[in-house]
């Protein structure tokens, strides 16, 4: 699947603002801390990354949207939208990429 067909059902399985700031939140922390990881040579680190990024938003799908997080069936596809999404949101056009992709459910 390419992604302009998967990105409007990744904006679907966020639709709720909350989620959408739990994901953008775990994407900025968890790229921090990867990215620390290697300038610092500690591998080990690279785990805490991976879960301050992942934690956020699994806890968002199950608390918030009661869904399950689009990483299971598309993980590659999942970390270019949540990279993607968190641009749309610290820039502020997430609600016209809403739009322009057919709303959320």
């Amino acid at each position: 699947m390419h992604f302009e067909e998967f990105w409007p059902r990744y904006l679907r399985a966020h639709g709720d603002p909350r989620t959408r700031a739990f994901h953008v939140a775990g994407t900025l922390a968890g790229t921090a801390l990867v990215l620390g990881a290697i300038a610092a040579r500690k591998p080990w680190l690279v785990a805490i990354g991976l879960a301050a990024g992942y934690g956020p938003a699994w806890f968002s799908h199950a608390c918030i949207e009661h869904n399950k997080p689009e990483t299971f069936r598309a993980p590659l596809r999942s970390l270019q939208a949540d990279f993607v999404m968190a641009w749309h949101v610290l820039r502020g056009t997430i609600d016209g990429e809403i739009a322009r992709t057919g709303g959320t459910p």
